[in-house]
């Protein structure tokens, strides 16, 4: 093989190019150093020409002597500096001029950009000073531009010539350096990799180039050394496993049978899958038995690389692998890691020149308790025959009911993810407001669905749907997002009103919740004690030492703690030894206890009791009637909320209805 392009063409274009730029900078810098001091030193010049003939020339100006003025103006000895001079009167009438030498074109671009030509401007006063002296005319004296023009000329000659000089020099000197630092040491490791044959590519080391031990080249070196060394060891090992093992060190039939045996004995709940790759088939006498070797190791990484540490894979025959899905606990579960296990092997796969692309076909057996290992197994092959008769790349269950719930556990899940990318989710804030004033303290954001004829509405047990479709934590992030976004437009117009979002117990102990959450208050700027978390009660914490990791940084960071839903769950009186450990800021009293006020009030005063004993704020929800707000007031509930002081609306009505006066107010 040979290079198009020399590595060493290419870096000395670049550090040429880059000399050019920084020569061009430096010719530009020093061109206006030097012709600010020729400026300078062409007025001292002309200063000093003008004061020498000032007196006499004041003498015929005051006696009106022009043949005079002129006369003393011609003695002036140019010294091929001056090239003409002017005599003019205040009132800017030019009484005099003498030219010296003559005036050379220069170019206009040249004059506007050097501001050429040079002048200087001396009064000419009387011989007798007044007290406050005005001048009798002025002298006006200007260089010769052609003059300065030469020297613009051959000092920029001489600046580009030495740094064009220097930058050569510059270019030759580096790329010399590189050349034998990093060129030619790269050329000799290509040519001795160009040399191999395919034989001796493998486990090949290369030599270490001299002085370059300690370098990245050596780093390189030693690198592909190491690779080449492993490389060569796992083909050994290959080698050696081929001759104990005709096909792959994969459990066999027998071993899955006995491991089928104890899953069974277990009893729980669990999905047996049989992966039938028809490409190793269907290339059964035409594939050479290495490249065959090949394929099939290449296929049992794959199925791998998707399985968790806890299950199992195993080889039953030529082209059939069964895995044992343990922890896989609904037909949906097992659909999913079906997909994923069809994705991976249909990938290229390329054989020596071919390009192969693998095709398969899964049939599922969930296990609830009802079956020996036999049975589980030959409902397995059962479903993967049905999903062979249907073509390539299927999965089929055995139970169709069970096809069916997956399907539809499926579509769920992809209608839920279309509705959020589609704009069809939106948050709706309903008031929280002091229950003795019905001031607004706070807000709550709610989800709503846009529904079909057009409407915003809840679905009854979505949230339900969203739990078992394993999306909370990604409808959940989205509401904390817009629930940021939403306090952040509110904080940019000044406004501090508090909004309380619904967490989820799932959702609060996923592992990224707290780098999630404090990333979103850092790049929306959300300002202390305005977000308040309501830590809904849909699923038991049962790990409450990981809930105050969690929230105390959360709290540490500003934000507020609520128990949303007090009364109910892991919330609940029973489980008080939980909730202490919490570091919460509030309690929400459940609307179910809430309805039955006034005349059922046990509950409540239970939880109104406990609250301050633990010096927590109290928030009442479903508070629907005048009674129940009377009775919350007088057993000193703070803050209350539900239809009795307003329904949720959107986000545009809320901020119409509640902020647009607040601000009106500020403004004014």
């Amino acid at each position: 093989m040979r290079v198009s392009r020399s590595l060493t063409i290419k870096q000395m274009a670049m550090v040429a190019g880059v000399s050019m730029v920084f020569v061009f900078i430096f010719c530009v810098i020093l061109l206006f150093h030097f012709l600010q001091q020729n400026r300078y030193n062409t007025a001292t010049q002309l200063e000093s020409i003008a004061r020498s003939v000032r007196e006499p020339l004041s003498a015929a100006i005051l006696k009106a002597d022009i043949p005079e003025a002129e006369t003393i103006l011609k003695q002036i000895k140019p010294a091929g500096v001056v090239s003409r001079a002017d005599v003019v009167l205040p009132n800017q009438f030019q009484a005099l001029r003498v030219r010296f030498i003559a005036e050379h074109p220069v170019p206009i671009t040249i004059t506007r950009f050097f501001e050429l030509p040079i002048q200087i401007t001396l009064p000419i006063y009387s011989l007798e000073r007044p007290a406050n002296p005005q001048p009798l005319a002025y002298l006006v004296l200007q260089a010769d531009s052609w003059r300065t023009y030469k020297f613009i000329l051959s000092t920029l000659s001489m600046l580009v010539t030495t740094y064009l000089l220097l930058s050569l020099m510059i270019t030759v000197a580096i790329t010399w350096c590189i050349n034998r630092l990093i060129v030619h040491p790269l050329r000799k490791l290509s040519a001795e990799l160009n040399a191999l044959s395919a034989q001796e590519s493998i486990g090949h080391q290369l030599t270490l180039p001299g002085h370059h031990f300690d370098d990245e080249i050596g780093v390189l070196v030693r690198s592909y050394n190491r690779n080449q060394q492993m490389l060569l060891r796992q083909l050994e090992e290959m080698n050696l496993q081929s001759t104990r093992f005709p096909v792959s060190e994969l459990p066999n039939k027998a071993f899955l049978m006995a491991m089928l045996e104890q899953t069974v004995a277990r009893q729980k709940p669990t999905a047996l899958m049989i992966v039938s790759c028809e490409t190793l088939r269907d290339t059964a006498g035409v594939l050479q038995e290495s490249q065959r070797e090949v394929l099939l190791v290449t296929l049992v990484e794959k199925l791998k690389s998707v399985l968790s540490p806890h299950m199992m894979l195993a080889q039953v025959s030529g082209y059939d692998f069964a895995i044992i899905a343990n922890g896989v606990q609904e037909p949906w579960h097992a659909m999913t890691l079906g997909k994923q296990a069809l994705t991976v092997i249909n990938e290229r796969v390329p054989l020596n020149g071919i390009q192969l692309r693998p095709n398969a076909n899964i049939g599922v057996a969930m296990f609830y308790g009802d079956l020996s290992a036999g049975q589980l197994y030959h409902r397995a092959m059962s479903a993967v025959t049905s999903a062979q008769r249907k073509g390539k790349n299927q999965i089929q269950f055995f139970d169709p009911e069970q096809m069916e719930l997956a399907q539809q556990r499926l579509t769920q899940e992809s209608d839920i993810l279309t509705a959020l990318d589609q704009g069809e989710f939106a948050l709706w804030l309903q008031p929280q407001v002091a229950i003795d004033s019905g001031e607004l303290v706070s807000a709550e954001a709610l989800l709503r669905v846009r529904q079909p004829d057009g409407s915003w509405d809840l679905p009854q047990g979505l949230i339900e749907r969203i739990e078992s479709c394993g999306l909370m934590v990604t409808v959940g992030y989205w509401v904390l997002e817009e629930s940021c976004r939403l306090l952040a437009a509110w904080q940019s117009r000044g406004i501090m009103l508090p909004l309380s979002v619904n967490l989820s117990a799932m959702q609060l102990l996923h592992h990224d919740m707290l780098p999630d959450m404090l990333a979103l208050l850092n790049r929306y700027r959300i300002a202390p004690q305005t977000m308040i978390l309501e830590v809904t009660e849909s699923r038991h914490i049962d790990d409450p030492k990981a809930a105050v990791e969690i929230l105390r940084p959360l709290r540490n960071a500003g934000v507020r703690i609520a128990l949303d839903d007090f009364g109910m769950g892991y919330a609940g009186l029973s489980q008080l030894h939980h909730m202490k450990s919490l570091p919460v800021d509030m309690l929400k009293i459940d609307k179910m206890f809430v309805e039955g006020l006034p005349e059922d009030d046990s509950m409540v005063s239970a939880i109104i009791h406990l609250a301050r004993s633990l010096e927590l704020h109290i928030i009442a929800e479903g508070v629907e009637t005048q009674a129940q707000r009377e009775w919350l007031a007088a057993a000193g509930v703070e803050v209350a909320q539900g239809f009795l002081f307003d329904r949720a609306t959107s986000a545009d009505q809320f901020e119409h209805r509640y902020l647009a006066a607040s601000e009106r107010v500020e403004k004014s």
